[in-house]
């Protein structure tokens, strides 16, 4: 198994030039625009096929992962929402960005860890609030917009239901009476 190249073997290798430097941030800081939460993990000791595993689940429920250097993501974060990551920005991490269901880069993330120990997720940022890693797990269980709608639909169609039901009484309630007046007759 191939194993994720240590911060020492990146820094030997070719460094990025300013040209580079400059489409990853502003790749990264679109990404941090069209979403309104961020998730930071600790991705040390996952392999290659493990990663491509992740952004594959990701790519599928409509997340964006980017695996940036930590001063390229606090450019890219500066004057955002999440420019509140940016101190705690420490370490080799992966940032998955939601698509269009809030709570959908918490779901892949959850799910891939569960399976995967060596994901750790060290940060999760909600319409510029920080939060640790606790955060997840509700930010996950948020129902997606489908969900969302449905309950909402529900919300406003019991009340409307239980009063066509109160207009119609009045009606169902004269018609069991003259039922009852009916069988009477009958009956005598």
């Amino acid at each position: 198994m191939q194993r994720m190249p240590s911060r020492q073997q990146e820094e030997l290798e070719v460094s990025l030039n300013l040209e580079q430097k400059q489409a990853i941030v502003s790749e990264v800081a679109g990404a941090a625009a069209r979403t309104s939460n961020v998730i930071a993990a600790e991705y040390a000791g996952l392999t290659v096929s493990e990663l491509t595993q992740l952004r594959s689940s990701a790519r599928k429920s409509g997340v964006t992962v980017k695996v940036v250097r930590n001063t390229l993501a606090r450019r890219a974060f500066e004057g955002t929402q999440f420019a509140c990551m940016n101190e705690k920005l420490v370490g080799p991490l992966l940032l998955a960005f939601a698509g269009d269901e809030p709570g959908s880069a918490a779901k892949v993330i959850r799910d891939f860890s569960k399976q995967n120990e060596k994901l750790i997720v060290k940060l999760v940022a909600v319409d510029g609030k920080l939060f640790d890693a606790t955060a997840l797990e509700k930010l996950a269980n948020l129902p997606s917009l489908e969900q969302a709608r449905s309950i909402l639909l529900g919300v406003f169609q019991a009340p409307l239901s239980k009063f066509v039901r109160v207009l119609a009484e009045p009606e169902a309630k004269f018609v069991r009476l003259l039922a009852a007046y009916r069988d009477n007759q009958q009956a005598a």
